[in-house]
């Protein structure tokens, strides 16, 4: 069990922490969940299940009962279902959200809902956008995104089997007979705001191709399965875990403001950093070559999945670092300014997705659980002498202080990271004494101690 030392020292912010990555529960009796979506300034996790229903996790942990939607005429193979949602940034005046799913036939569906009345609860009656069609199972993609240009961005797999059989993520050239399939292996950008023709929505005057019939949705080319991506709520930047065939697994990062000039990400021609198929391919130095990327089948990683870069507060450890995961060992990896990756934890079972809260702190989910992402070593400072304990950390109901050498104590102060005085207790002269924290919400706590002559000490506790 980790303990938070606290040394009391004045000087006591200036040393250097370790990070250490961890995760906390923090909801349960979830099923199947693909996506951890929150809609602009709102605390609500929304759970998106592979099997139809899209959950509410609200800011306490506690899952509402009733689903916000259920959708039905799902295809349900391992890669298949509903797999998307995303809240336009207006959701708090418009109630608009969209989804991603693959219906009966096993084509990808872009939908438009609306919430009702009640914001626990969504209208049924859907406004279908677009349909694409696809030649296998697997490679959906699933994702979807607004970016910081107002604009909804659509991620599409290569259409599946394996190797790219037909060639989609780098075809330009639309079939007569099955169209749509020219989007595969894209990354789609269209305006929801607008409409263009027959179509329920808009093309970007920016859009590299907004002028050739077949191909005005196409922002970027040559992806092979984006599982995941996600934009900076800061400054914009795209980033796309890719998830690769057999040699590499790709992290792409796209600075903001984004190009309108028809990148290439790479694949077939090139799996992450290595040679695939170079037939009829530009160079490797004609397209977007990955930020960083690992090879396949090390230490058992065997698939990637996307996360976010940190923006949050919380753990300045994880600042400018982006966190992801592996989907097959259930490590978690950050990655650097200078693309060298990290691996943390290792977590049983699989992590089939990460979610952020308004906040830009992190979660995870292997699909039945949620946990909050976290760096335990907190303020975690090395021993010298004349020292508290304070302990466990995290906690649940109760802190523990252990006055090692009996140095005079006064009181203990806990407040709420607005810089809310939570509680506040006395605790002159005591070797050890319990503090009940059972009635403060989940979440991060400053807890300062305060010993004679003005002198105090000050570190962080999570209460779960």
């Amino acid at each position: 069990m980790k303990k938070i030392i606290l040394l009391l020292f004045i000087c006591i912010a200036n040393l250097s922490l370790a990070q250490t990555v961890a995760v906390q529960t923090f909801a349960t009796g979830l099923s199947n969940a693909v996506a951890l979506v929150h809609p602009p300034a709102d605390s609500r996790l929304f759970v998106v299940q592979k099997t139809g229903a899209i959950r509410i996790v609200n800011a306490n942990g506690t899952v509402n009962a009733t689903p916000f939607l259920t959708v039905t005429g799902l295809s349900s193979g391992s890669e298949q279902g509903l797999l998307g949602l995303a809240f336009h940034p207006n959701y708090a005046t418009n109630g608009l959200f969209f989804i991603n799913y693959t219906n009966t036939a096993g084509d990808t569906i872009i939908a438009r809902y609306s919430v009702s009345a009640n914001p626990d609860i969504a209208n049924t009656t859907a406004t279908i956008l677009m349909t694409v069609d696809q030649p296998f199972s697997n490679h959906n993609g699933g994702s979807l995104a607004f970016g910081r240009d107002g604009f909804l961005y659509i991620g599409l797999g290569d259409g599946g089997s394996g190797g790219d059989p037909q060639g989609y993520s780098q075809n330009m050239t639309v079939d007569a007979n099955f169209p749509s399939r020219v989007l595969l292996g894209k990354m789609l950008r269209i305006d929801v705001n607008t409409t263009f023709g027959s179509l329920n929505y808009g093309i970007p005057a920016t859009n590299p191709y907004a002028t050739t019939a077949g191909l005005r949705e196409i922002w970027a080319i040559g992806l092979r399965n984006p599982w995941k991506y996600s934009f900076n709520r800061l400054n914009g930047d795209l980033w796309i875990a890719d998830v690769g065939q057999s040699t590499r697994e790709e992290i792409n990062k796209t600075t903001f403001p984004l190009p309108n000039t028809g990148i290439n990400y790479g694949w077939r021609c090139y799996e992450g950093t290595s040679v695939f198929n170079t037939s009829g391919c530009p160079t490797f130095a004609n397209t977007v070559a990955p930020f960083t990327d690992y090879v396949y089948g090390s230490n058992g990683r065997c698939s990637i999945t996307g996360g976010y870069f940190y923006t949050g507060t919380l753990y300045p450890n994880f600042a400018n670092k982006y966190i992801f995961a592996d989907y097959c060992t259930g490590e978690i990896g950050l990655v650097d300014s200078s693309g060298t990756i990290t691996w943390s934890v290792n977590l049983p079972g699989v992590i089939t997705t990460f979610g952020e809260d308004p906040n830009g702190e992190l979660y995870i989910t292997n699909g039945s659980t949620i946990s909050k992402v976290v760096d335990t070593s907190l303020s975690t400072i090395a021993l010298d002498e004349n020292v508290l304990t304070i302990f466990p950390n995290p906690a649940t109901n109760e802190l523990f202080i252990k006055n090692n050498n009996n140095i005079a104590l006064q009181s203990i102060a806990i407040t709420d990271l607005s810089g809310k005085l939570v509680l506040n207790q006395d605790i002159q002269n005591i070797g050890s004494n319990a503090i009940s924290i059972a009635n403060l919400a989940k979440g991060m706590y400053l807890v300062t101690v305060q010993i004679p002559n003005g002198l105090t000490a000050t570190s962080k506790i999570i209460k779960q």
